[in-house]
């Protein structure tokens, strides 16, 4: 069985940036959206949580379900990946503690490199409308992340320095509604439901929208190492109204 350097491609000694790196490319090619396989993207998942978690050669690997819970630890906090806090802080997944021993380290050991970009747990609307959800449950990410859901209706997606959230989307091969590309149109809207992103103050929302964490994906960039957005909130009311028509959205999106 490989080990999750080898999984990854990366050397034992490649800092976060690389780890980052690596595990974007590779969960990617991995998802069985992208012509990978279910297991494949799962060892993928299992290999970034290892290393995240302080894996050391002969550690004994434990699974990842591919929709981000692990199978022998449903009723704890989603580890590293989904712990917004232990990231925040720059600890492993694995709960570690500032100043105290930690997976693979101990009170003498170099801090990590900080992470670069933010990490995006994102939702679809449709998805929470079908279920009976809201966007005010206090576990509506729990609850996604335990519903077996596709790579588009649920997932992440890294967000690199000075990029907003939909190119980030776009780029790990999303697709997410957008019209004006800036701030003009509410076409691009998502809701955000925990960590914090900035905006122009030349936008179309209200303040109300704002106070109720509407935001547009075209122009917000994470402030936040970790973020949960639920996106496809357009047609909210409200937003409904400041959204361009197909035919215009389909123009200012070819630029014709």
């Amino acid at each position: 069985m490989d080990s999750p350097f080898e999984t990854l491609g990366i050397d034992p000694d490649a800092d976060e940036d690389e780890l980052v790196d690596a595990y974007r490319r590779r969960v990617k090619s991995a998802h069985p959206d992208h012509g990978g396989s279910a297991e494949e993207f799962q060892a993928v998942r299992t290999a970034y949580e290892a290393i995240r978690g302080g894996y050391e050669p002969g550690d004994e690997l434990e699974p990842v379900d591919t929709d981000g819970r692990r199978p022998t630890d449903e009723e704890a906090t989603r580890n590293g990946q989904h712990d917004a806090d232990a990231a925040r802080n720059g600890h492993a997944g694995s709960g570690a503690e500032t100043g105290g021993e930690g997976a693979g380290g101990d009170a003498g050991s170099e801090p990590e490199p900080e992470r670069r970009g933010a990490r995006v747990e994102f939702l679809d609307y449709d998805v929470v409308t079908e279920r009976g959800w809201s966007l005010t449950d206090d576990d509506l990410f729990e609850k996604a992340a335990e519903s077996g859901l596709d790579g588009d209706a649920y997932g992440e997606v890294f967000v690199e320095p000075r990029t907003n959230l939909l190119k980030a989307a776009e780029d790990a091969g999303h697709s997410w509604p957008f019209a004006c590309r800036g701030g003009a149109c509410a076409n691009c809207a998502v809701a955000v439901v925990a960590g914090e992103v900035k905006m122009p103050s030349n936008h179309i929302l209200s303040e109300e929208m704002l106070d109720q964490g509407v935001r547009l994906s075209c122009i917000s960039l994470p402030v936040t190492d970790d973020l949960q957005v639920v996106y496809n909130i357009e047609h909210l009311p409200g937003l409904n109204e400041l959204r361009l028509p197909p035919q215009h959205a389909r123009k200012m999106s070819t630029g014709r």
